[in-house]
């Protein structure tokens, strides 16, 4: 136990230590969010008796939250919690054998929490406050300035839509489980033989190098109504980060979610070594009726992930919630005719299996593309996935124990990728914005696939290096203070007993 909390308040030292590479904010920025920027235009609280009476008039107006998006995405935020907490955790823990079901179960609540109280603490203002192409600022650290002073009311964070905000507070909390997820995410990699210390520990390092910089080199910008003339369109842009100012298209974290956590689990994989046993012995899942209810609960989850990610209860929001129902079907039905033809039967866990392809692979499209298109990255996920668990997990040589490389990163790759190809008009897609400052959208004459593809391509990559690198060297720091591995006797005794001193069944 001292151990476990030696590992914590080591992990948690070396994260406040980001600041050292973090550009602090100026001391009174336009509030960020997630995919936009809060630009709160709030008026003095009382306005001089004797300002003139041209400076009231071109006070900027006081925005108020609209209460259906704010509701939307405080909606959004329980169905992500959801995905974690019993969704994931059933998917993962009925995949493993039974002696291990109650550590994977713990895992992910556990590093859920943790993930959640660092966002609040130092997470959220280095990925959404401005700082510099890489990584935010200090600006909202323990949250401070969320709640306004001045106007007495809380600060507002910007959506997609000049004028429209919600409350910043909603926001935070909306991505907060977006972070708990991904890092949630990489348990299934190197589950049933790592230490529980040893997890956290790497969680914390993790989340602070690769979560935080990607989340804001793909997320981070400084909002529509920062947009305000021609003039400022240069300024504005180079002040986002780096992927958003390539013009890199995610909806919902194909890269900062998907890709970033299946590159970690692949280096885990490798880092860990197999298990006990692997390829000699017997290690099918204990529950494939757990695995199923929690693959249910993902899918009905992943609606507020993706169709929350709007950050407004729009039409954007809706299309989103309708290619992530007809692309996680279509992935469903792909995998099964996939297996069908391998194997002569399809299974439940390829059907659960496929289910979860198609909505990563949705996830980075789910807003950008039309319906065909969602239909299309259901059917090529689903296959590709398929091959990614079998075929190229047997190239690798690495226990990946859950298939978290095979699943979310050959899902979230196949999605990213195509995100550029079905966005265009031509194809059904919505196109982007061209033009914040008049919120013109861009035409299919305007559109090039192969422009937007290669751009696609290069934040995946970035995305694949810059979390290879971080796990490694986050992995190596684990081994060396805590150690990574359980004993081989604690292994074969199961981590319930060995690391929890509880077992999920008895008699």
């Amino acid at each position: 136990m001292k151990k476990l909390f030696a590992s914590l308040a080591l992990g948690l030292s070396l994260c406040l230590c980001t600041a050292a590479f973090a550009q602090t904010a100026p001391a009174a920025p336009a509030k960020t969010e997630a995919k936009a920027e809060a630009v709160p235009a709030t008026a003095p609280a009382a306005a001089p008796a004797a300002a003139p009476a041209a400076a009231e008039a071109t006070a900027a107006p006081v925005l108020v939250p609209n209460k259906g998006d704010t509701a939307w995405m405080m909606v959004s935020t329980v169905l992500v919690i959801m995905m974690v907490v019993p969704g994931l955790a059933l998917f993962y823990g009925g995949l493993v054998r039974s002696k291990n079901m109650l550590s994977v179960l713990m895992q992910v609540m556990v590093t859920f929490s943790l993930i959640t109280v660092l966002w609040f603490i130092y997470g959220y203002s280095l990925a959404f406050t401005e700082g510099n192409a890489y990584i935010g600022g200090l600006d909202r650290l323990f949250m401070k300035g969320i709640w306004d002073n001045a106007a007495g009311t809380f600060a507002n964070a910007a959506t997609f839509s000049k004028g429209v905000v919600i409350p910043e507070v909603t926001f935070a909390g909306f991505q907060a489980t977006f972070a708990g997820i991904t890092c949630a995410l990489i348990v299934g990699a190197f589950a049933e033989r790592i230490k529980f210390s040893a997890v956290l520990l790497f969680m914390t390092l993790w989340f602070t190098f690769s979560y935080l910089p990607i989340a804001h080199m793909v997320w981070f910008w400084m909002g529509p109504d920062a947009y305000t003339a021609k003039e400022v369109v240069d300024e504005m842009n180079n002040k986002a980060g780096m992927i958003w100012q390539w013009g890199m298209l995610d909806f919902a974290g194909g890269t900062v979610v998907h890709i970033n956590a299946a590159v970690a689990g692949l280096v885990g994989a490798f880092m860990v070594g197999k298990r006990v046993g692997y390829g000699r012995e017997a290690m099918t899942p204990h529950s494939l009726t757990l695995t199923m209810v929690g693959a249910s609960l993902l899918w009905v989850g992943w609606f507020g992930f993706n169709a929350g990610s709007a950050l407004e209860a729009n039409g954007f929001a809706a299309l989103a919630f309708v290619n992530t129902l007809l692309a996680t079907a279509a992935a469903v039905l792909a995998w099964c005719v996939g297996e069908a033809l391998m194997r002569g039967k399809a299974s439940m866990l390829g059907a659960a299996s496929g289910a979860v392809a198609g909505l990563v692979a949705i996830t980075p499209a789910a807003g950008n593309v039309g319906i065909g298109g969602a239909l299309v990255i259901g059917v090529v996920a689903g296959f590709a996935c398929l091959w990614g668990v079998n075929g190229l997990k047997k190239m690798l040589g690495a226990d990946d124990s859950l298939d978290v490389f095979g699943v979310h990163g050959v899902g979230g790759i196949v999605g990213a990728l195509l995100t550029g190809v079905f966005n265009s008009p031509s194809l059904g897609g919505p196109g982007f914005v061209a033009d914040w400052v008049t919120a013109g959208m861009v035409t299919a004459a305007d559109f090039s696939v192969a422009a937007q593809v290669w751009t696609q391509a290069k934040a995946v990559l970035v995305t694949i290096v810059w979390s290879g690198v971080v796990s490694l060297v986050s992995f190596k720091l684990v081994d060396l203070t805590v150690g990574l591995r359980v004993t081989e006797e604690e292994e074969r005794e199961g981590l319930d007993i060995s690391a929890h001193g509880e077992t999920a069944y008895h008699g």
